[in-house]
């Protein structure tokens, strides 16, 4: 057989290859995607996971061939987005470099980025705080949020008769509450998609403003 034929093969069998994992994954991430609408339309309890398949178009054995079960995918699911949410918070937090008041308005904007295109994250979070609090914490290090980051320490040096965790607490509920809120506010009509936009990115000036004047007020 001469180089060239071989090489021809060889260079078949690796976009063959190529086509394959780019399928294998274009699958798991359309079962990841329909889960995680099902979970939120339905709930976990009330979700099959002929419902998911369904969702995502897919024969029901092609789930049980990525995810096992119905538990392991809302696990695979749930760390994903708790991950998402913590790899923004932790570096920022912990940064030596910047101010306070530079820490609360990147958390602000960079929250507000990307919970405007996560806006199921909050629900998956509540659900994982309720059912496995021990969980949450072990796996997110979450006290080097909440006791051991430069933050904290920096708001006990602005505030040092409040225990910080008001602060914390109160950032991260003005930023994480809107979307929670979001499916009143538009029953109620009181806003429609434009107007919920507009709404969060004017909070990425206004909650720093509004946790500035907390640490003021005596």
């Amino acid at each position: 057989m001469s180089d060239c034929i071989l090489f021809a093969k060889r260079n078949d069998m690796a976009k063959k290859k190529e086509k394959e994992m780019e399928a294998d994954f274009s699958a798991e991430e359309r079962l990841k995607e329909a889960a995680i609408k099902v979970f939120t339309q339905k709930g976990y309890a009330a979700t099959r996971t002929r419902d998911i398949a369904k969702e995502a178009g897919l024969n029901l054995a092609l789930l049980n061939y990525y995810f096992r079960s119905k538990e392991k995918l809302f696990e695979i699911i749930m760390m994903e987005k708790l991950q998402q949410l913590f790899e923004i918070i932790i570096p920022l937090a912990n940064d030596p470099s910047t101010s306070l008041d530079k820490k609360l308005t990147a958390i602000a904007s960079e929250y507000i980025d990307m919970l405007s295109v996560n806006e199921n994250l909050p629900l998956f979070i509540l659900h994982e705080i309720r059912s496995n609090p021990e969980r949450f914490v072990s796996k997110m290090q979450v006290t080097k949020i909440f006791s051991d980051s430069v933050m904290i320490k920096q708001i006990r040096e602005r505030r040092s008769d409040i225990n910080p965790i008001h602060f914390v607490i109160n950032i991260l509920g003005m930023v994480v509450f809107p979307f929670i809120a979001k499916p009143i506010l538009f029953s109620s009509g009181q806003v429609d998609d434009k107007a919920f936009g507009v709404l969060i990115n004017e909070r990425k000036k206004l909650i720093p403003l509004w946790v500035k004047a907390i640490l003021k007020a005596k």
